[in-house]
C-alpha cells in the first residue's frame, strides 16, 4: 500500500532563522513557524483560538535563500515532510524531536520597506529538488501563475 507522507503550512515565523553548517559544509536553517486554528465553542458561543508552533528545517540552497530573505513576523507558506529524530540531552537522556523537512517555500505578503498590506504580494517561491545521497538543491525560483483575467473568458458559461 501506497502511504504519503506530506505537511502544508501557512503561517508566521516566530524568530530569525537560525543557520549552521553540516561537517561536509552544507547549510541548515531552522525556524518555528506559528499556524493559528480560530473556532467558535459550542456551548458558550465564545471565539477560541489555538496556536500551534512547528519546528521547520531547511537544506542546502533553501537554507540559505531562508537566512537570507526570511524574518521574526514574515508570513511564509512551506511544503515539506514529517521527520522524527532521537537525539541526547547534555545529561544523556533520549530525547525525541518532530520537524517538517522542507522541500518548498513561497515568501508571503509585501516586501520589506514596500509597504502595503499582506496577501500574496511581493513573494518569490523556491523549491528543494531532492537529489541522490540524500542531500538537495534548490531550483530556480518559482513564480505563481499569473491572476486569469475574466474579460477573455468565454460567454457560454453555464450558470
Amino acid at each position: 500500500m501506497a502511504s504519503v507522507n506530506k505537511v502544508i503550512l501557512i503561517g508566521n515565523v516566530g524568530r530569525d532563522p537560525e543557520i549552521r553548517y553540516s561537517t561536509s559544509g552544507g547549510p541548515i536553517c531552522n525556524l518555528s513557524i506559528a499556524t493559528t486554528r480560530n473556532w467558535k465553542d459550542r456551548a458558550s458561543g465564545e471565539k477560541r483560538e489555538e496556536t500551534e508552533w512547528h519546528r521547520v528545517v531547511f537544506y542546502d540552497r533553501l537554507a540559505e535563500i531562508v537566512g537570507e530573505y526570511v524574518k521574526k513576523g514574515r508570513p511564509l507558506y512551506v511544503e515539506g515532510r514529517l521527520k522524527t529524530r532521537k537525539w541526547q540531552d547534555k545529561d544523556g537522556v533520549e530525547k525525541y524531536t518532530t520537524e517538517i523537512i522542507a522541500e518548498e517555500m513561497q515568501l508571503l505578503g509585501a516586501r520589506e520597506g514596500g509597504g502595503g498590506g499582506g496577501g500574496f504580494e511581493g513573494g518569490g517561491g523556491y523549491s528543494r529538488e531532492p537529489a541522490q545521497g540524500g542531500g538537495g538543491r534548490a531550483a530556480a525560483p518559482r513564480r505563481p501563475a499569473a491572476p486569469q483575467e475574466f474579460d477573455n473568458m468565454d460567454d457560454d458559461i453555464p450558470f
